[in-house]
């Protein structure tokens, strides 16, 4: 997948931290929604400004890990300085493929994904490797843009709730949709279904 906003800097995605945010993002309601304990690793997909960063890092304490992942290396150096400034210590920001987060197997506790699923193109592919990267018991929770929403991506783009939860369960996962109060988006939790038993 090429996408033309993968080389633009940091001020381009200056949105993404826009002051007003918090009251539509409810980050507080995010993290909640993703189950994160002390000590979990959680991979933040494609991170951006690194917004949920703070708020994760909280979560997992200071023996946990948050991993912020994108394919943008501006965007990757942008998050670095400000982790560092912030003194994020369990946070590491990391330049990762468009098509690949490049997670070992079995090396997450949860992953969050925001308003990314509609940018992918080969989104069972995609989830495929997710789901390898998450140990037992591990959490995908994808958040995006409602297609009734105004808000919405461009229609080329959309996807419906529908859409989405299918290609999870095509991933590998049993995907239910979370009843939540995010007024632009929906929530998709998505856990490995148990193996078919051979007989």
């Amino acid at each position: 997948m090429t996408h033309p906003h993968h080389s633009e800097g940091a001020e381009h995605w200056a949105h993404l931290d826009e002051p007003g945010r918090d009251a539509w993002q409810k980050p507080e309601l995010v993290v909640a929604a993703v189950g994160l304990a002390h000590g979990q690793v959680v991979a933040d997909v494609g991170a951006g400004t690194g917004y949920f960063a703070p708020h994760l890092s909280r979560a997992v304490g200071p023996d946990g890990k948050v991993l912020a992942l994108d394919a943008n290396p501006k965007l990757v150096e942008h998050m670095r300085q400000r982790f560092d400034l912030a003194g994020l210590n369990n946070v590491e920001a990391l330049v990762v493929l468009h098509d690949d987060p490049q997670l070992a197997p079995s090396s997450v506790d949860r992953v969050l994904i925001v308003d990314l699923w509609h940018h992918l193109q080969e989104r069972v592919e995609y989830g495929r490797k997710l789901r390898a990267a998450l140990r037992v018991g591990g959490r995908l929770l994808v958040i995006d843009r409602a297609a009734d929403s105004s808000h919405a991506p461009p229609e080329t783009m959309s996807l419906s709730v529908e859409t989405v939860r299918a290609e999870l369960a095509a991933a590998g996962f049993f995907a239910r949709v979370l009843t939540q109060s995010l007024p632009r988006q929906f929530m998709i939790e998505a856990t490995v279904r148990p193996a078919t038993p051979t007989v």
